[in-house]
Parts: structure tokens; sequence; C-alpha cells
């Protein structure tokens, strides 16, 4: 099965759907377009397909959008549906359409001047049809794609006094999330999309009822059946859910436990076939679109019911994989992408899955409480020769909530991961000038065994303190510190003056420029707003540094918890960091 965890989980029973015979025909095929010619869209209409958070994520890491973020020509695809082929999903990262089709059907498809080919060359085994009604209320019927319309991002102030951590105290105690969450980040604002099999009572237990109560699910959608509802089906999602968003007072907290989530099923357990590659590469796309700061997949690919179709050793390259290619993507677009290393490893293939090969995604092994490489844990490295997995988090006898209820100890790597992620979160949170290139990069470093990695555990266990002392060192993160922002405190509180550093160097003929500083909410609405002018200081070397101090009186106005973001802007450049109230 390609779900990466649940591999021997104490107290509970592990539910795989029996394989499921769909008949031959109609097939799916994600069928390939030549190139995106007279579409309708821009880059400067980006917010026809993208969120305001997907925009702005790539604003403040200072990445383009291009063609790429484009979805498919609907021109094109309603000449696909024009012969009869019903479309599923557009990909527009792939340029791409899933369809369904006969083999007549197929080859009139193929035969189309729009078309260029089939992903891979093979078929793509069967799903089950969409049920249909308001359950299709995610799919644009136009052109097939996902609609960006998830709920509103919404944070307060829910706070226990003390938190009493219970059983999970040294899953989290290992990474360091109990000093994090000391510091005051619990993943407030932060968006992370979880991609999985199911999440089965997820909006029933208690150990997340916080979660719903605030209204922290942004979006839930099934790309197996094509609808919302997830929480019917398999169960894996929901303990991996739970140990980032559960908060069980003296049994289970997560190590993300105020962020908000998008709860993505993609995989579906009654099979085994390159289209669950496909759901997943749709999966990451509609979280790119919507918004998310990370992924965390608890999921990977290696053999497939149709041997034709298994990947090879040598298939783990960083490119070659149809999921992995899809993470490059989501990591390009400014994600954080963590990936389940594999429980493969007592086993004769004993080596990682796609989409963990991914060079920018972080690959996680499993160790057990005392920091020891799990057997299970699937080894490295990659055929290339790089560090794979990247780093390590408590795998075995992780505490995990369960859907009855009940709270659990179980294994895999699928527990790790996201147990890491929610650390990567709150790290981010903290530090939210980083690029999600440097975040991948800090967390890399913070390793304990950085400066000796292995193919059984890559760089080993970091933790929030290791990562934090790196981030303040800028250089080592590729930055240039004398042309940051810096912005503290973040999170700040009622009555806090937000203090906002500006330090630019400029040529000595340069003049002193104005610095407009904004500040707006999570619908681009400016809540405040001031212009300054910045104090030269010489540096020698016919160079002048120009640096602001400012002092916002953030805290005394009347703004709801949640996210800002910040934008300082001069003549020559313009610095967007996102900052948050508690």
């Amino acid at each position: 099965m390609n779900r990466i965890g649940c591999i021997n989980l104490i107290l509970c029973l592990f539910f795989v759907g029996s394989m499921s015979s769909f008949g031959q025909t109609p097939k799916k095929y994600l069928v390939l377009l030549k190139d995106k010619a007279g579409t309708p869209y821009a880059i400067s209409r980006p917010a026809e397909f993208l969120s305001s958070r997907a925009i702005q994520r790539r604003q403040r890491q200072g990445i383009a959008i291009t063609e790429r973020d484009f979805p498919p020509n609907p021109a094109y695809v309603a000449q696909i549906r024009q012969l009869g082929a019903a479309v599923w999903y557009g990909s527009r990262w792939f340029n791409a359409v899933l369809i369904e089709a006969t083999d007549t059907q197929l080859t009139n498809v193929l035969k189309l001047p729009v078309v260029i080919g089939i992903e891979s060359g093979r078929t793509l085994k069967n799903a089950r049809m969409a049920i249909g009604g308001d359950q299709l209320s995610v799919i644009n019927k136009e052109n097939g794609d996902l609609l960006t319309t998830p709920t509103e991002l919404i944070t307060d102030n829910w706070s226990l006094t003390t938190v009493n951590y219970g059983a999970s105290a040294e899953q989290l105690t290992q990474i360091g999330v109990d000093v994090m969450h000391q510091k005051g980040f619990r993943g407030e604002g932060m968006l992370i999309g979880v991609l999985d099999s199911g999440f089965l009572n997820a909006d029933k237990v208690a150990f997340l009822k916080p979660l719903f109560d605030e209204k922290r699910i942004v979006g839930t959608v099934d790309f197996v059946q094509r609808q919302a509802a997830v929480y019917e089906d398999d169960d894996h999602g929901l303990s991996v859910l739970s140990t980032m968003a559960a908060t069980a007072d003296n049994s289970l907290y997560g190590s993300a436990y105020k962020a908000s989530y998008l709860l993505l099923r993609t995989e579906d357990v009654a099979s085994e076939s390159r289209l669950e590659e496909v759901n997943w590469l749709l999966g990451a796309e509609y979280a790119d679109s919507t918004g998310a700061d990370l992924i965390t997949s608890s999921l990977g690919y290696t053999t497939f019911d149709d041997a034709a179709s298994n990947y090879t050793y040598k298939d783990l390259n960083g490119t070659t994989g149809l999921a992995t290619r899809a993470a490059t993507m989501a990591a390009q677009a400014g994600m954080v992408v963590l990936s389940a290393a594999g429980n493969d490893g007592t086993t004769p293939w004993r080596y990682l899955s796609v989409p963990a090969d991914a060079v920018p995604v972080l690959a996680v092994a499993a160790v057990d409480r005392t920091g020891a490489k799990a057997s299970f844990s699937s080894f490295g490295p990659a055929p290339d020769g790089r560090i794979k997995p990247d780093v390590a988090a408590r795998g075995q006898s992780t505490v995990v909530g369960l859907p009855n209820g009940s709270i659990a100890a179980a294994n895999g790597t699928s527990f790790a991961t996201p147990l890491l992620a929610g650390m990567v979160a709150g790290f981010w949170q903290a530090y939210p000038t980083l690029r999600a290139v440097d975040v991948v990069n800090a967390i890399r470093r913070a390793g304990n065994q950085y400066n000796a990695p292995d193919d059984r555990l890559g760089y080993g266990i970091p933790t929030f303190a290791r990562a934090a002392t790196i981030a303040g060192n800028a250089l080592v993160l590729g930055m240039e510190p004398e042309r940051d922002v810096q912005v503290w405190p973040v999170p700040f509180s009622a009555g806090d003056l937000v203090r906002l550093t500006w330090d630019e160097t400029t040529g000595a003929s340069s003049p002193n420029q104005p610095v407009t500083v904004s500040v707006a909410d999570a619908l681009g609405r400016v809540v405040w707003e001031t212009t300054s002018q910045p104090v030269s200081i010489s540096s020698g070397m016919g160079q002048t540094r120009a640096e602001l101090q400012l002092q916002i009186p953030l805290g005394n106005v009347p703004l709801p918890t949640g996210f800002y973001l910040l934008t300082a802007q001069s003549e020559t450049r313009t610095k967007t960091v996102k900052i948050v109230k508690k």
C-alpha cells in the first residue's frame, strides 16, 4: 500500500480497502497539452487563478508568477470534451487534463493538434466515479480546474495557560517543540496542506474539537471521488493530522496545534496506481493555489498493481517520478514540502520512495525515543549520491489520535513527517522573512548529525532552537543581512509597539529614499500606513547605508487576532513580511 505509516499501530485496527475492479472501459488518462497559447489568463491578473494568499506567498519570496501558473487553455479542454471524454481535473503545472475515456474516445483525443500525448505513455488505473450533486461544487465545470474558494483563514487567541503534553511530551521535546511553544509559536497564521488517504471522524473526535470550533479547517477535497467530503474514508490521515493539530490535555498535543489546515484526500487504499500520483499532483496544486505555506505527505510510491509501472531504485533520481516532479514544482512555488521516507528498511527494497526523492523536499526518517533509527525506516541515499533521507523525527511508538477518539502509539515515518512539519511551521512563523528554500536549508543544518550525515537519518534530528540559531545567522542562509527587513515581536499582542528595522546599502550618490510602510489584513485591506525618511550612515568604500527604525503602534490599533502583511517600500525596493497578532 502507498500510505507510509501505521505499519504497527498499537491498539488500532488497520483497515485496508479490498482491491476493487472498476472495469476496463472507460479508463483514465493524464493527457498532456501542447502549450498555453491563446490563454485567457494573464500574469497581470493572477487573482483569476491564484488566491490572495498564494500571490502574497510568492511576493514575499520574490517568486515570479509565470505561464506555468495558468490553468490549461479552456478552448483546448473544450475540444476534448466535444469528443465525449469526461474531464475530471486540469493541471496547471503539467499543462494537462485528467480525462476518462473509452479506447475510441482516447484515439480521437490523441489526434487533436492541441494534444501531445499521455503522461509517461501509461494508462492510469480506473478510479471511482463521482457521486454527483453538490459534491462537485469544488470543480469548475467549464474547464475541470479546482476553484480556490476555501473558508477564510481564521485564527484567534484560544490558548491553555499551561500545556500538559502527557504521553506526547517525548516526541515534542525531541525536536524542541516545547521550547517553540514556550516562545509563543504554535502555528498561528500558518496554513498546512495534508495529503493523505482520508480523515475518518476528524470532525467528531474530541482531540480535534478546537480545530473545528475555531474554523481552522480552510478547505477539504477528495480527489479520489471528486467531492468535498473527507471525513468518511480511511483513518490514516486522521492519525497524521493528530500529531500536528491535537489538543488533548495530559495526553496528546500536536506540534502546530494552532495552525490552519487543508485536508486533501489523494490516496485510494483500494488500489495502487499512477492515478494516485496524479491525485498527489492535483492536491499539491490546490494547496498552492489556496495559499498553503507547507505540504506534508505521508504517502509514497514504488510498486503498483500494474508491475510495468513500478519504479526502480535508479528512478529515485529526483526527476523521474510523477509525484516527485510535482513536489519539486510545489517547492518552486514557495511552499515547504515534507514527505515520509518510507517503511521499507527491513525489506529487500529498503530504499525510500517517490516523492521523497525530490531535491527540495524534506524526506523524513523515523527514530525511537532515544534518537536511534527505527528499523523499518527506509534508507537512502538517492541513486545520484544525494543525502536522503534529509532529517528525522519520532516515528516509533509515536503518540497519535484514533477515529474512536482514543489515543494510542503507532509506528511509521507517516507520523514522524507531520510531527516535524508542525515544528517547521512554527519555525517559519517565528522567522517569517525567510524563503521556503531558506527554511529547508535551516532545518537540514539544524540536524544533530549535520556534519556527518548518513543514508539512514540524513542530517539527523533537528530542533527548533538549533534552527533558530541558524536563522539568526543570515549568511548561513545565503541572505544579505544588511539589506534585510526585521520586524519584532512576532507575534505581537495588544499594547505592543511593533518595531521595524530597514537597512539598505546604496551607492554614495543615491539619495535617501522615503520608505512607505503599510500593514494589510489577509484580504489585502490596509489597516495602517505611514511614510518615513531613513537616516544615511556612511559605510565606507563609497557606500552609504539607509537605515530606518520605526515603532508602529499596532498593539493600540483595534485589530482582530490573525496574520497581517507588513510591506516596506522605497523607490528601489519592496519587502513584505508576515506578522501575527495573538
